[in-house]
C-alpha cells in the first residue's frame, strides 16, 4: 500500500462500501449503495475514485470478461467463482497447491508475486431456476 495515500471524504466513503461489501459492486453498485447512505458524488468522482484506490493499492479491480468491472476489499490473494448465467461472484477461499506455482515460476521463468483464478460455472440459484425449464 502507497504511504501517500490521500483520502478525501469522497474517497473514503467509496473505500467504506467496498471495504464492507462481500458481493464485489460494480462502479454502479457503489454509486446505488452511496445514495442509500445519503451521498450523493458525482459518477466521475466515483470513477475516479475507484481509479485512485485501485492504483494505490487499496482495493483490486476484478474485470471479468466483457462485464463491468467488479472491485473488492479483500487483498489477500484468493481466487473467485462467477456463475455465466446472472454474474454473481463468490470468494473461494483455497490455495493453490506449491507445486503449480513452482512449476509455473520454473517453466515461465517469472516469479510469481501474487495469484488469482477464476473459476466459472453455474450458481446454485441459477440451476434450480432452470431447472424445470427445458
Amino acid at each position: 500500500m502507497n504511504l501517500n495515500v490521500k483520502l478525501t471524504p469522497q474517497r473514503k466513503a467509496i473505500f467504506d462500501v467496498i471495504k464492507n461489501s462481500s458481493d464485489h459492486p460494480t462502479a454502479a453498485d457503489v454509486i446505488d449503495r452511496l445514495a442509500g447512505e445519503g451521498h450523493h458524488f458525482a459518477y466521475g468522482t466515483v470513477y475516479n475514485s475507484l481509479k485512485y484506490l485501485t492504483e494505490a493499492g487499496l482495493i483490486r479491480e476484478l474485470k471479468l470478461g466483457s462485464a463491468a468491472s467488479r472491485y473488492d476489499g479483500n487483498l489477500d490473494d484468493h481466487h473467485h467463482l462467477q456463475c455465466r448465467i446472472c454474474g454473481r461472484i463468490d470468494e473461494v477461499d483455497y490455495s493453490l497447491p506449491h507445486e503449480w506455482l513452482d512449476g509455473i515460476e520454473k517453466d515461465t521463468d517469472y516469479t510469481i508475486e501474487s495469484h488469482q483464478v477464476i473459476f466459472k460455472g453455474v450458481c446454485r440459484s441459477c440451476r434450480e431456476s432452470s431447472a424445470g425449464i427445458e
